[in-house]
């Protein structure tokens, strides 16, 4: 008995301690995080909407580059497309290009042969987001989410891919993967190269600004605006976009877990005649995290708002558009972990004729998608809703 209670003391303790941990931890980020205001950069942006599409372009723009390849991704996977890439940025480093990889520690799927062999050649690697004191627990959930190539800091991407095969529809799990990722040329990189360099200087502690970072830009005809976020702010400026909606919202996300003040606002817009879409993947690509999603369905199903689970494939683009007017694309979902604890880094659009490219897109998802009714809803087995309730315990973690 005595083996039990210590046990069980031992089990509360930990609790206790990781909940403090994370709260304290949550609560530093946010005394430390910047509000950024970006000004508004007019520039060509190609909407990529396919693995092919981004891998294509990508691989092209870094065989160009002819004094420095930046990139920072969640997650980097030594399989073909992943070693592909490392074929590219090593021939570019025997150039002499000045190749920076920065990888999230946690989504980092090369091998330490592999990234000492990196090294050796000539390409600097770093690990971002690493857990450390005094906040173990929260620095091993934060990650640094972002997405971002910069090529001569004349051509940057953003978006929802990652390096790995099954971005290319290469995992049988999940089949096609749908995601949407921008290539911008001109105004605006140096605001992609900022960050980079801000988040390489966390990682490595040392000064890296050199004049060849940020060349003269050419202009274009699309206004954007960068949008990065350390954990705080994502989610007031998510709220501000849906209540300018006056006609209509189209939302695309893999994980939907907003929160009740998103969620709110939701169903305000629909209360006040916006024709409201969500899309979201029919199949998790995590544990738990779909489920999370499914108590919030109702609410918004009884609210008039259009919920619709993609099928063929997996769904994970991060795009928002209201009326035509603005269309936000990025590495944000709309969940707690994106809102509150990851960094994140999006791309406001305010262009029609792309907006309406981008519209285009995700009705074709909306027309190989399927519609979620009330019916349906109600009608899920007993063990799904079980699952549901273990999830919104850990939702704000999914």
């Amino acid at each position: 008995m005595n083996g039990w209670i210590i046990t069980l003391f031992v089990v509360v303790a930990v609790l206790i301690w990781l909940r403090i941990d994370f709260k304290l931890g949550l609560r530093q980020q946010r005394k430390e995080a910047t509000r950024h205001v970006q000004e508004t950069r007019y520039s060509e942006v190609d909407l990529l909407p396919t693995g092919d599409d981004f891998f294509k372009r990508l691989l092209a723009d870094i065989q160009q580059a002819t004094n420095h390849v930046h990139l920072l991704f969640y997650i980097f996977r030594e399989d073909h497309i992943g070693k592909k890439m490392l074929t590219i940025l090593e021939d570019k480093a025997k150039e002499g290009v000045d190749v920076r990889l920065l990888v999230d520690k946690m989504g980092c799927k090369l091998s330490k042969k592999r990234i000492k062999e990196l090294k050796k050649i000539g390409v600097r690697f770093a690990y971002s987001h690493p857990p450390s004191f005094p906040y173990i627990f929260f620095t091993f959930n934060r990650r640094n989410h972002r997405k971002l190539v910069i090529v001569d800091g004349c051509v940057g991407y953003i978006g929802g891919y990652n390096v790995g095969d099954e971005y290319l529809g290469r995992d049988p799990k999940f089949g096609p993967w749908r995601d949407f990722h921008l290539r911008i040329d001109g105004d605006g990189v140096q605001d992609l190269q900022e960050q980079f360099i801000q988040d390489w200087q966390t990682a490595k502690q040392n000064r890296m600004v050199k004049e060849a970072h940020y060349p003269r830009l050419k202009q274009g005809s699309i206004p954007l605006r960068i949008l990065p976020t350390d954990g705080t702010y994502l989610e007031e400026t998510f709220i501000n976009l849906i209540k300018q909606a006056k006609e209509s919202l189209v939302i695309g996300t893999p994980y939907y877990i907003p929160g009740e003040e998103v969620q709110k606002e939701m169903i305000k817009a629909a209360e006040r005649g916006v024709d409201v879409k969500l899309i979201v993947p029919k199949k998790g690509d995590h544990p738990l995290v779909k489920e999370a999603a499914f108590p919030y369905f109702e609410p918004l199903l009884l609210a008039g708002i259009s919920v619709y689970q993609f099928y063929r494939g997996f769904f994970h683009a991060k795009v928002l558009v209201v009326d035509q007017q603005v269309c936000d694309i990025g590495t944000a979902n709309f969940d707690q972990r994106s809102f509150h604890i990851n960094h994140e880094i999006n791309c406001l659009i305010y262009d029609k004729t792309f907006i309406q490219g981008a519209l285009t897109e995700l009705e074709h998802d909306i027309a190989i998608s399927e519609r979620l009714t009330i019916e349906a809803f109600r009608k899920r087995p007993l063990f799904q809703r079980g699952k549901e309730k273990v999830a919104r315990l850990v939702s704000g973690l999914l």
